[in-house]
């Protein structure tokens, strides 16, 4: 799997370099997209872990798709990624349980792909991602139970779930057995700064979300069902996201 390290430095690269393009101060991006300036400049000096729900604020304020800012390097022709290269951005309570942000593109409109493996005792609860999002969530083992707003379906192997996730939303592994899906998530073109309300995804993997809600970490830590925001932990800084 990828070096957390690795991963933190292309953030704290490739976000600095998107705030420099759009000529925004931290105090400006922070602003603009709902987190406070002692995060961003830790995240930008490679002294803190964000949440996969920071990650996605400063993504959307600076009208960008999550893939570019954690990226390595600028995409090829064709980027091939390799099994390493995968960032594995959430982790649950079992050891069976984890995320990684495969890849994405960020035009015509912003598309990831994401690989989650769900353990029988985890689940991931999100909330409502920007006005407009799509999700396809496809099982590639075990069986997967997906809720959005109160209304649930299961899927096997082979099966798919198409849903608005413009909602809350959760996935989780149905029965006793570990589960294993892809999923896709198409969100709408947001502007640059369209501000951190509606344009913010969950703020808690519910992409968890177990994950949002528990506010994601980049690399293994222990599962955590907090709500405490990542601003108020701003002053804290921790060494590691689906």
């Amino acid at each position: 799997m990828n070096d957390p390290r690795r991963i933190e430095a292309a953030l704290a690269h490739n976000l600095r370099e998107w705030r420099a393009r759009r000529g925004w101060t931290q105090a400006e991006l922070a602003a603009r997209a709902g987190v406070s300036k002692g995060m961003l400049v830790q995240i930008e000096q490679s002294q803190t872990n964000p949440s996969i729900a920071t990650l996605c604020k400063l993504a959307n304020a600076l009208g960008v798709a999550l893939p570019r800012l954690v990226e390595v390097a600028d995409e090829p022709v064709i980027r091939r990624v390799a099994r390493e290269d995968v960032a594995w951005l959430w982790r649950g309570r079992g050891k069976d349980s984890a995320a990684g942000l495969v890849g994405g593109i960020e035009a015509p409109i912003p598309v990831e792909l994401w690989e989650w493996r769900m353990g029988p005792a985890d689940a991931y609860d999100a909330i409502a991602h920007p006005p407009g999002t799509r999700e396809i969530v496809y099982a590639l083992e075990g069986q997967v139970r997906v809720a959005v707003e109160g209304v649930e379906t299961i899927i096997g192997a082979g099966e798919c779930a198409i849903f608005q996730a413009d909602r809350p939303h959760r996935y989780a592994a149905a029965g006793r057995r570990s589960a294993r899906f892809v999923m896709v998530v198409v969100e709408p073109i947001a502007a640059p700064g369209a501000g951190a309300g509606a344009q913010s995804r969950s703020a808690t993997i519910g992409s968890t979300r177990v994950a949002r809600k528990a506010g994601r970490r980049l690399a293994p830590m222990p599962a955590n069902r907090s709500t405490t925001s990542d601003s108020a932990k701003a002053g804290t800084s921790k060494g590691p996201t689906p």
